[in-house]
């Protein structure tokens, strides 16, 4: 079945990325909940999306001077304990990113973390840069390519796959049955990033993808229940005719 996974945990009434959306998220059910890890200047895991927390760039500040509601990577893991839970690595090589660490120590860090801090969760590692995502396979922990609008889909499936890698994390707009079933014959897992209409939640679950990951995990849920309530109606009606 497919998992849903709460993109940087329920924030529609709470702020993201913060140890209450976590909690919301499994309130209502969520299987997971995906989260972004930075880095401060001292080497200090934190979650955060953005590169600065207000007009503090998180990679010039220490923890401490940062907003009291981002939390570090150990809390967040604590609060996310039990479920599925995806650790995106913001490393990336764009003009608005303060830094960019070309020699793995970002990524090695994450992972000595998560082993750290002996999480009962199931981690999945992620994130848009190939080199990173590359470091993060050296872990125990499954990594998915998070692959942008822009990425030609196919290509990167053969690419993750010499990579070692143990799945792809497509846009949801370039997601279709050919490339799922090219991935899944590959041994690649497919991720789905960011499905909130009931429409692309209903054609994922259809296409059989591994995780869809959305802003609205309680639509999500009621889709998928719908998705397997007609999925049973058709199996034993079909199974209950005699000739």
């Amino acid at each position: 079945m497919t998992a849903i996974v709460a993109h940087r945990g329920l924030h529609r009434d709470l702020r993201e990325n913060t140890l209450e959306a976590f909690d919301a998220a499994r309130a209502v059910g969520a299987d997971g909940v995906e989260f972004d890890v930075r880095r401060t200047v001292n080497g200090e895991l934190v979650v955060h999306h953005d590169p600065r927390v207000g007009s503090l760039v998180i990679a010039e500040h220490a923890a401490s001077e940062l907003a009291s509601y981002v939390p570090s990577l150990a809390a967040a893991l604590e609060a996310t304990a039990g479920l599925l839970v995806n650790v995106e690595v913001k490393n990336l090589q764009e003009r608005d990113e303060p830094t960019y660490d070309q020699s793995g120590d970002f990524a090695r860090s994450v992972i000595a973390a998560v082993a750290a801090s002996a999480s009962r969760s199931e981690i999945i590692y992620s994130s848009f840069d190939l080199a990173t995502c590359i470091v993060l396979a050296e872990s125990s922990r499954p990594v998915g390519w998070l692959l942008d609008v822009t990425d030609d889909p196919r290509a990167s499936l053969e690419r993750a796959a010499r990579a070692g890698l143990a799945g792809v994390n497509p846009y949801v707009g370039i997601v279709d049955a050919d490339l799922v079933t090219r991935a899944h014959a590959l041994g690649l897992a497919v991720n789905v990033w960011t499905v909130n209409a009931p429409t692309d939640l209903a054609a994922m679950f259809a296409l059989g993808v591994d995780v869809v990951i959305t802003d609205d995990p309680e639509t999500a849920i009621a889709v998928r229940d719908q998705s397997a309530a007609a999925n049973e109606s058709r199996r034993t009606g079909d199974g209950g005719k005699t000739s």
